[in-house]
């Protein structure tokens, strides 16, 4: 039986004890007398928002399909534990087996949000591992990191030893391999103890070999020049063989790609407390702002007769009362007719609800909500982004006032009348007019329900609410050349936006929320940073940083004051423009999309011109070198 790492005297003093006991349904028990690697499969953040990743379930049920390794789950402890933890010197634990993650041979951070990287250090600091990759011998895990992040990996490169670029699927067992061959470890004949004297490991041959194999990318064996003003002046590897650049890792075959149909059920509600039905990956959309609809190209779909065999599955084994259609445009889904038909049907015996997220507002993708919705009608949501049309053609939105009054007008008679509009602030060439568009966009669609809806068939006023979160530039979109809004501007923005709310007739009906413009300016540095900036992410952490994802524990004061001690000025990755010919911190890195096409895109938002999608006409960004999914059919 399992020793937790914690003792009840604690469990009981922390908030949610459940996060940190493991053995929910569906977890994975291996006998650690046959396995030869051990793998903590980290989300650095709190273990309600990590057990919601689709990603991480992914490549734990993949890693622990291969017989001798284990892969195990680590989240980051909540601020309560972290204290008690620091104080009685309590190692960060897997929840799995319960032991030491330290003893681990990898461990594998997923990078979804900037703002988690502090956490990052927690994760290593707790486990008792030397922050600083050159600091670590053979001793320590090896440090790996991947997701949408890695695709600028350089403000945390110091951190770690490798990152996998591209999808998850397709390299590890390759390295796993490579990794079994130079510790001399057996597949077949497993149970040498990972944790024991690891001093005969040439772990910089092991990382030499993994920087070769495809989608792997080892800072150590990469050197950066610098200009006198600060941008990059080359960027190369330091050693013969090892490749000058990272071409991105692709899944081609989705339907016989792992997929986790009997994932873990934990014990408390987390924040995306359902089943999930991963439909496509990619988009056809072209959206300039937009990183994942770049990174994820070209669009590749699953089978309809896959997907229902997984739904099944998923229904059968977790006893959720929900299932997600999980894409980033699921109206784009070819055969979503025949699967939400199938749906419905399986679903309704079972009291199933669907949730359909991402959908386009059309008139079909609102008669599919009003057969799959409760009677009780939850709200709409819109996203047009921009308040102006001149400015959703700058961004290629490709939405229209008319589609975004038509799919109100079609919401109002089906019997909506709550609505969420989400919008930009900051989007490159914006004017005070656009701004104000977002109010009054929001004031028509009020006005439109209440000339659409007789006043007898109305259930209770219409509540429009309006968010705007502040633009911040991506690496691998047409606006990572684009300055961004420095914070100050970023709340004038708002002031301007609240104040046109309120000027609107039907301003009693338009709830008006905005992000924080800190948190936004510092997303901006890291997003488009280079390694100089590992220095300031270590010292913020040191001097008390991290949850910086969560606005209650993020201090923007430490953070500036961490960068004047480096001498470095944020300004520099933010508000400044990039020339079309300079080097980038993620240069060396291919996410099949060409940074000419980047480019040209850029070029032509500033000339407010509008590209088709993907299945419209293709544009020649790239992605069709990977011949799958929609680009055979346009290349």
């Amino acid at each position: 039986m399992r020793k937790l790492a914690l003792s009840d005297e604690i469990l009981l003093t922390v908030d949610k004890p459940a996060r940190y006991i493991g053995g929910e349904i569906g977890s994975i028990m291996k006998d650690k007398n046959k396995i030869n690697i051990r793998f903590a499969m980290c989300f650095p953040d709190v273990y309600e928002i990590g057990m919601s990743h689709l990603g991480i379930q992914i490549l734990y049920e993949m890693l622990n399909r291969m017989e001798d390794v284990w892969c195990e789950r680590l989240y980051s402890p909540w601020t309560d534990l972290d204290a008690i933890m620091r104080k009685k010197n309590i190692p960060l634990f897997a929840l799995e087996s319960q032991d030491n993650v330290r003893d681990f041979d990898f461990i594998g951070f997923t990078l979804q949000y900037e703002m988690c990287y502090t956490n990052i250090l927690q994760v290593l600091d707790l486990a008792g591992i030397p922050f600083l990759a050159k600091d670590r011998g053979p001793e320590a895990p090896i440090i790996i990191g991947g997701g949408p992040c890695s695709y600028n990996p350089e403000p945390i490169a110091d951190f770690f030893d490798l990152f996998y670029i591209g999808e998850g699927e397709t390299r590890y067992e390759e390295l796993m391999d490579l990794y079994r061959k130079h510790r001399g470890l057996n597949p077949d004949n497993p149970g040498k103890d990972p944790a024991e004297d690891r001093s005969g490991f040439d772990k910089m041959a092991f990382l030499r070999e993994a920087a070769c194999l495809p989608g792997f990318y080892c800072p150590a064996f990469y050197e950066v020049s610098y200009h006198e003003d600060g941008r990059i002046a080359s960027f190369a590897p330091t050693q013969e063989g090892i490749p000058a650049a990272i071409q991105k890792e692709l899944v081609t075959d989705l339907d016989n790609a792992p997929y986790p149909t009997a994932p873990v059920i934990p014990f408390i509600r987390v924040t995306q407390d359902r089943m999930t039905l991963e439909i496509m990956r990619g988009c056809i959309r072209g959206c300039r702002f937009c990183q994942a609809g770049q990174l994820y190209k070209p669009l590749r779909e699953k089978s309809v007769e896959r997907l229902k065999e997984y739904a099944i599955k998923l229904m059968k084994h977790t006893g959720h009362e929900e299932i997600s259609l999980s894409s980033l445009s699921s109206s784009d889904y070819s055969k979503l007719p025949e699967l939400l038909d199938f749906l419905m049907e399986e679903c309704s015996k079972k009291h199933v609800n669907i949730a359909l997220p991402s959908l386009r507002i059309d008139a079909f993708s609102l008669d599919v909500m009003n057969k799959v919705q409760d009677v009780k009608k939850s709200s709409l949501t819109f996203a047009p982004e921009a308040g102006s049309q001149r400015m959703r053609d700058v961004i290629n939105k490709g939405l229209t006032v008319e589609d975004i009054l038509g799919g109100a007008r079609e919401a109002f008679l089906g019997g909506w009348n709550k609505v969420k509009l989400y919008f930009m602030l900051g989007l490159p060439g914006e004017t005070e007019e656009d701004i104000r568009g977002i109010a009054e966009l929001a004031n028509e669609i009020a006005k439109l329900y209440y000339d659409t809806v007789p006043k007898e068939q109305r259930k209770g006023k219409i509540q429009i609410t309006v968010s705007t979160s502040f633009f911040v530039p991506k690496p691998f979109t047409p606006f990572q050349w684009a300055p961004m809004d420095p914070p100050e501007s970023f709340l004038d923005k708002a002031r301007i936006c609240m104040d046109a709310v309120k000027s609107q007739l039907n301003q009693k009906s338009i709830k008006y929320n905005w992000h924080e413009a800190d948190t936004s300016m510092m997303e901006g540095v890291f997003a488009r940073g280079d390694r100089r900036l590992s220095a300031v992410i270590l010292k913020a952490y040191q001097k008390g940083c991290f949850y910086d994802a969560w606005s209650e524990y993020y201090h923007h004061d430490v953070w500036l004051e961490c960068f004047r001690e480096e001498g470095i000025d944020p300004d520099f990755y933010t508000i400044r423009r990039r020339e079309d010919d300079e080097i980038l911190p993620w240069d060396f890195i291919s996410c099949g999309v060409t940074k000419s096409f980047l480019l040209r895109e850029w070029h032509k938002a500033q000339e407010g011109m509008v590209s088709p999608n993907c299945r419209a006409g293709c544009q020649g960004c790239g992605a069709a070198s990977y011949q799958v999914g929609v680009c055979p059919k346009r290349s």
